[in-house]
C-alpha cells in the first residue's frame, strides 16, 4: 500500500503547475465541458502511466539490484530538482480539438504532453522502486487526478491563489528524501 500513498501524493504534488495542469485550465476554459475532459484525462494518464509502469518493472528485472539503487537513487533526486523548475504549455497543443472534439482533444493533447513529462518519469522510477507496478500506476493516476480535476471545475482562480512554489518545494522534498532513501540502501528489502 506504501507505493499507492506515496505515487498518488508525490504525482499529485508534482502535477500542481504542471503542463498538463496547465492544459486543463487552458481546456476548461476554452470548452466548458468538464466530463468529457476529465474523461480524456483518465484515459490518457492510464494508457501513459500504465507503460511507464511496465517500464518500470522492465527495468526491474533487467538491471541488477545494485546498479538499480544508484540510478533510481539518482532518478529520485534529479525529480527533486525538476520539480523546482516550473512548465509552460505551447499554445498549439490546444489546438487538436478542431478535428477530435473535447474528449479526443483532451486525450491527445493529455498523452502527447504527459510523454518525457516528471510524472511519467516519476512513474517510471517508482514502478522500478517498489514491487506493485500497478498500485504504482494506479496511485500516480489518482495524483494526475487530485490535481487536474479541480483544475477542470475551478480552472484559473485556483491557479492564482495556490502558492506554488510551496507546493513544488514539498514535492522536491519527497523526491529527494526517496532518492537518499534509495541510495543509503531502504529499498534492499524489496531486492535493491
Amino acid at each position: 500500500m506504501e507505493a499507492l500513498f506515496v505515487s498518488t501524493g508525490v504525482v499529485a504534488l508534482a502535477e500542481i503547475g504542471d503542463k498538463t495542469q496547465l492544459l486543463a485550465f487552458i481546456l476548461a476554459a476554452r470548452f466548458k465541458k468538464p466530463w468529457p475532459i476529465i474523461a480524456g484525462i483518465v484515459c490518457a494518464t492510464i494508457v501513459n502511466h500504465g507503460v511507464a509502469g511496465a517500464l518500470g518493472a522492465w527495468i526491474t528485472a533487467a538491471v541488477s539490484p545494485e546498479i538499480l539503487r544508484w540510478v533510481l537513487g539518482a532518478s529520485f533526486i534529479g525529480m527533486a530538482i525538476w520539480t523546482l523548475i516550473p512548465d509552460k504549455i505551447e499554445e498549439e497543443e490546444t489546438q487538436v480539438a478542431k478535428r477530435f472534439g473535447v474528449f479526443g482533444a483532451t486525450l491527445i493533447t493529455f498523452f502527447l504532453a504527459e510523454m518525457g513529462d516528471k510524472t511519467q518519469i516519476a512513474t517510471v522510477a517508482m514502478a522500478a522502486h517498489y514491487a506493485s507496478p500497478i498500485l504504482v500506476v494506479i496511485g500516480t493516476t489518482m495524483g494526475m487526478l487530485l490535481a487536474d480535476v479541480p483544475a477542470v471545475f475551478i480552472g484559473e482562480r485556483l491557479a492564482n491563489r495556490i502558492p506554488m512554489k510551496l507546493v513544488h518545494s514539498i514535492a522536491a522534498v519527497i523526491f529527494a528524501v526517496l532518492g537518499v532513501a534509495t541510495l543509503l540502501g531502504a529499498g534492499a528489502g524489496l531486492g535493491f
